[in-house]
């Protein structure tokens, strides 16, 4: 008398579709991730801009660090740390990025490049007061030759 269930051949095969079909959907899954966590961080670096244009409209003058913009330890917003943008981005570090100010001649440049290249992000991004984002499919840093972001 024959009972009813799998052989252990029909699992077997169960189970090679279900990692055929992992192993197909594992990259196009990463990709979209590293997008949107990208996407995030050009939103980030167009966040610093528009806080830069208040400092300047507060101080007269672009900020030289990321503190500066940030939210103060304790007291009053001022100079030394405005308030314009929150802490977790004041601090340098978000989303895998590494943020930095740079005074420049001009004003200022922002530069946005992954903690770790390859694995927090596959590409940098540099903006400047003009207000354009560029952005370099590397690990080195983007610059105002580089691509701008359309």
């Amino acid at each position: 008398m024959r009972t009813h269930g799998f052989t252990i051949i029909e699992v077997l095969i169960v189970i090679a579709t279900i990692a055929l079909m992992l192993a197909a959907a594992i990259p196009t899954i990463t990709s979209a991730y590293t997008n949107t966590s990208e996407t995030v961080v050009i939103r980030e670096v167009q966040t610093i801009h528009q806080a830069q244009v208040q400092y300047l409209s507060q101080f007269g003058e672009y900020a030289s660090t990321l503190a500066q913009l940030g939210p103060p330890a304790s007291g009053v917003a001022g100079p030394q740390a405005a308030k314009l943008i929150p802490a977790t981005l004041a601090s340098g570090e978000k989303n895998g990025y590494l943020f930095t100010i740079t005074k420049t001649p001009a004003g200022y440049a922002v530069h946005a490049n992954p903690k770790v290249f390859g694995k927090s992000g596959r590409r940098t991004f540099y903006k400047e007061e003009d207000g354009i984002v560029h952005q370099h499919w590397g690990a080195e840093p983007a610059t105002a030759e580089s691509p701008e972001i359309r």
